[in-house]
C-alpha cells in the first residue's frame, strides 16, 4: 500500500471519529515537523512551541483536508507558515523587550555547545540562518536540509520555481557574506 493510501486511510479514520488515527499521523510525521521547525526557528524551545501549534492546526483542520496535495506537503506547509509567523512574532517581541535577548541566546548557545567542534559549526550555521529573511531561510532549509527539488518546494510553498531560485540565490549570497564576516 502506498504512503498516500496509508495517509488517506488514516485521515478517513480520523474524520470518522477514530482518535488513534490522528496519533498515528503524528507519530509518522512528528520528527519531520520538529526538524523543519527547529531549522526555521533556530532552537529547541521555539521549535517545540511551533510543533504544538502545528499539531493543534492539524487536529482542527484535518477534517477539511481534501488530498489536493500529499498529506506531508500539507503538514509541511503548515509547519513553514507557523515557523515564519513565530519568527515574526519573536522579532516584534525583541523590538519591544527591555531584556537583552541576544545575551540570553548566547548563554543558551554556550551551554549547548560545550566546546564540541561539530556543535560549534552547527551553532554558527543556525546563527547565520537567523540573520536571513524567513522566506529565503525556508527555501535554503528545504533545499539543503530536506534535499527537496525546486519543484517539490514550489508544491509545498505555492510559489513559482523562478521565485524560489531567486530566494535561494539571495539566501546563498547573504550566507556567504555572513560567513566571510564571521571568519
Amino acid at each position: 500500500m502506498s504512503d498516500t493510501n496509508v495517509d488517506f486511510d488514516l485521515v478517513k479514520s480520523f474524520t470518522n471519529g477514530d482518535e488513534s488515527a490522528f496519533n498515528k499521523i503524528v507519530l509518522k510525521y512528528q520528527h519531520k515537523i520538529y526538524w523543519h521547525a527547529r531549522r526555521m526557528t533556530g532552537n529547541h524551545l521555539d521549535a517545540d512551541e511551533v510543533v504544538q501549534e502545528v499539531l493543534l492546526v492539524m487536529y482542527n483542520k484535518l477534517k477539511d483536508f481534501k488530498f489536493q496535495s500529499s498529506l506531508y506537503t500539507w503538514i509541511y506547509r503548515i509547519t513553514s507558515t507557523r515557523s515564519i509567523n513565530f519568527i515574526n512574532k519573536r522579532k516584534v517581541k525583541q523590538i519591544f523587550s527591555f531584556e537583552d535577548q541576544p545575551e540570553i541566546k548566547a548563554r543558551q548557545d554556550e551551554e549547548i555547545i560545550n566546546d564540541i567542534e561539530a556543535k560549534e559549526k552547527l551553532a554558527k550555521i543556525e546563527k547565520i540562518l537567523q540573520k536571513i529573511p524567513p522566506k529565503q531561510k525556508e527555501v535554503f532549509i528545504m533545499k539543503n536540509y530536506e534535499q527537496m527539488s525546486y519543484e517539490e518546494i514550489a508544491e509545498v510553498t505555492g510559489k513559482s520555481v523562478g521565485g524560489l531560485k531567486s530566494n535561494y540565490f539571495q539566501a546563498m549570497k547573504k550566507i556567504l557574506k555572513l560567513v566571510n564576516e564571521n571568519e
